[in-house]
């Protein structure tokens, strides 16, 4: 798919991926902690984990060589991937909350101060909303899968100016 949120789709969709991405930002790096966080069978853990390896979402670092063990910590990417999952949170947050409120609080720790993530302008730092923000075809638009009704009726809006 032709899609920025296809492509990231691809690498993170998976129902397990964001949450195994939320324990290793966590704190959690051993294969074995994780498992028994999530209550994820070996397996499909294992699966995931090289998935997020081969997508240069997450590193694997042998801490021990007999037999051999190994940690897993996010890369650069991964990192970047943290602040989404925030907003995430934020969202199930304020429509799908779990019984007993949010089971997380966030601190930001340059202030001090509680917050909820938001998505804002890096321009001039207002928060932005659907409503707030209009789409234009970027560089890489091209008509494809996902993108094929969106390219034309953008480029013909282009057009129009």
């Amino acid at each position: 798919m032709h899609c920025s949120i296809g492509q990231t789709l691809e690498r993170v969709g998976e129902w397990w991926t964001p949450l195994i991405v939320r324990d290793l930002y966590l704190g959690l790096r051993r294969f074995d902690d994780i498992a028994e966080n999530l209550g994820i069978s070996r397996n499909l853990l294992t699966r995931r984990l090289e998935t997020l390896v081969a997508d240069g979402i997450v590193e694997r670092r042998a801490y021990q060589e007999r037999p051999p063990r190994h940690e897993y910590h996010l890369t650069e990417a991964g990192r970047e991937l943290v602040p989404v999952l925030m907003a995430v949170m934020a969202w199930g947050d304020k429509w799908a909350t779990p019984a007993g409120g949010p089971p997380a609080r966030l601190l930001h720790r340059d202030c001090g101060a509680e917050f909820t993530p938001q998505v804002a302008c890096s321009s001039c730092g207002k928060p932005v909303t659907a409503d707030t923000v209009k789409v234009l075809p970027g560089p890489g638009a091209a008509i494809g899968l996902g993108t094929k009704v969106l390219v034309r009726r953008g480029l013909a809006a282009l057009r129009k100016k």
